[in-house]
């Protein structure tokens, strides 16, 4: 088993609900890594949700047990390519999820995620959530 993985959104929000599947399955990994991007959509779920203080508590004490990644040079230059690439192929996803995919290629970590469309991106290393959970 891989020792680091990156959460996708779905997959945090998941863990941070208790799915016991996301959670023993996350548990199982000595290293988790948030793309800065996914905090962003964490914290804007927390701030916009009907409880904003509890859920921004628990969310940003979540995002703090695990390893950041965050964005340079390199990862929009990956952004750039991929997003090109997914442009060729007539297969756009959303602009967040392309980010997300490019930090973890130029970080070279596997992302979990519900999404179908990251199969889409070539350089991705991606564990499809719906085979392992």
């Amino acid at each position: 088993m891989v020792a680091t993985l990156a959460l996708d959104t779905n997959i945090a929000i998941d863990f941070l609900n208790g799915k016991p599947a996301s959670v023993n399955l996350i548990s199982q990994y000595e290293s988790i890594c948030l793309p800065i991007t996914v905090c962003g959509e964490l914290l804007f779920g927390a701030k916009n949700s009907g409880n904003a203080v509890k859920n921004l508590q628990k969310y940003q004490d979540f995002i703090d047990t695990c390893l950041v990644l965050e964005m340079n040079l390199l990862v929009a230059d990956e952004y750039a390519t991929t997003r090109l690439a997914l442009k060729t192929k007539g297969r756009p996803i959303p602009e967040n999820d392309i980010w997300i995919a490019s930090i973890c290629i130029v970080n070279d970590i596997p992302l979990i995620s519900h999404d179908k469309h990251f199969e889409n991106i070539d350089k991705l290393q991606l564990i499809k959530a719906n085979e392992v959970i």
